[in-house]
């Protein structure tokens, strides 16, 4: 008898900020959901909420939107039986691993990363030191459980490549222990803000910049008729991803931002499935973006009708939503403890 193919671990989180929307869906959880169901791996899938207290919050918001986006995540397909899925607070290993890999990380590793310059000026009267120190627990995150794998998109890849450095640094001062970790880059489309298209679609830019998985069909069709597009209706010929992008950094700002947006809404219904619909429409300018629009959200609405209805029947449950967070800390912590109980014996702690 062949002997079973170790396998594979993935390591991701989701920060609870806010309400899920559909960046985050085509980003991240629609790419979790193709993972769980892969059986060469083994997934760990947390809702990040101490890498979300080093922005500005309210306690009683925070515990919300830790439930809101259980509650999401769940409804969408999550299944804490094909992955280990629970709250990074509920297992101390994180805070414990990352305070190891931060006596091994130069400053100068941390101070290379793009992402600090960007929150911290978000917030600039709040700069703190979590928002320099966060990529080392994102590293601890991952390590914690010998994660061999990250799913992120081009943009992440060098959080992914620190984790890779710490695992480097540790490994080279105690002994071979740290897998180096690899980025699994995702094709997934990065759809951009409603109203101002040369940006991702993030929570930070108000509500009428994105749509909640949450959002009525109704408030779906407000926010897209408010979405900017272009003026003319016309696309530049033989427009493909690619050759868009390429067109796009030549045109002055206000064309750019308007392709930008019809691109989005393209995006839109590419991630529904409506691909045909595109082409369609492509192929019959030039666009009446009322219609376009409208399309659009009859189908977004239409696809995540289901996710509605679940989230609706979890909701009225939470403690056995808790119960699902806790058995998934349970599980993550007989992996973590294991993990510190021997990185304490290697440093000399123990």
């Amino acid at each position: 008898m062949m002997p079973s193919k170790k396998k594979q671990i993935i390591v991701s989180g989701i920060q609870p900020t806010g309400p899920l929307h559909i960046g985050n869906y085509a980003g991240a959880v629609q790419n979790w959901l193709a993972l769980q169901n892969d059986p060469s791996l083994d997934c760990y899938f947390f809702i990040a909420d101490y890498h979300s207290i080093t922005e500005n919050y309210e306690p009683e918001e925070k515990r919300a939107q830790i439930m809101d986006l259980a509650l999401d995540l769940l409804a969408c397909g999550i299944d804490p039986q094909k992955s280990t899925f629970f709250v990074q607070s509920d297992v101390a290993e994180h805070t414990e691993l990352c305070w190891v890999f931060n006596t091994v990380t130069p400053i100068s590793f941390l101070e290379r990363m793009t992402q600090f310059k960007d929150k911290a000026s978000r917030q600039e009267k709040n700069v703190n030191m979590g928002l320099f120190d966060y990529p080392v627990l994102q590293s601890a995150d991952i390590l914690l459980y010998k994660g061999e794998l990250v799913p992120v998109g081009v943009d992440q890849v060098q959080h992914v490549e620190l984790t890779r450095d710490i695992a480097r640094f540790f490994n080279n001062k105690f002994g071979e222990y740290f897998p180096e970790t690899k980025p699994k880059l995702t094709n997934a489309p990065k759809l951009l803000s409603l109203t101002d298209p040369l940006k991702k679609m993030s929570k930070s830019l108000g509500e009428k910049s994105y749509i909640a998985l949450t959002d009525s069909p109704e408030v779906i069709e407000t926010k897209l008729k408010r979405a900017v597009t272009e003026t003319t209706g016309v696309l530049p010929p033989k427009m493909t991803m690619e050759k868009f992008t390429e067109w796009n950094v030549t045109q002055p700002e206000e064309i750019r931002r308007g392709y930008a947006g019809v691109w989005n809404l393209f995006d839109m219904l590419h991630l529904v499935g409506a691909s045909d619909e595109v082409e369609r429409i492509t192929a019959a300018q030039p666009i009446k973006y009322g219609e376009l629009k409208t399309l659009v959200a009859k189908r977004l609405g239409e696809h995540f009708a289901e996710f509605r209805k679940r989230r609706e029947v979890l909701a009225k449950n939470p403690t056995e939503v808790r119960a699902m967070l806790d058995q998934g800390a349970e599980k993550a912590r007989a992996v973590a403890s294991k993990t510190m109980e021997e990185v304490r014996k290697i440093i000399g702690v123990r």
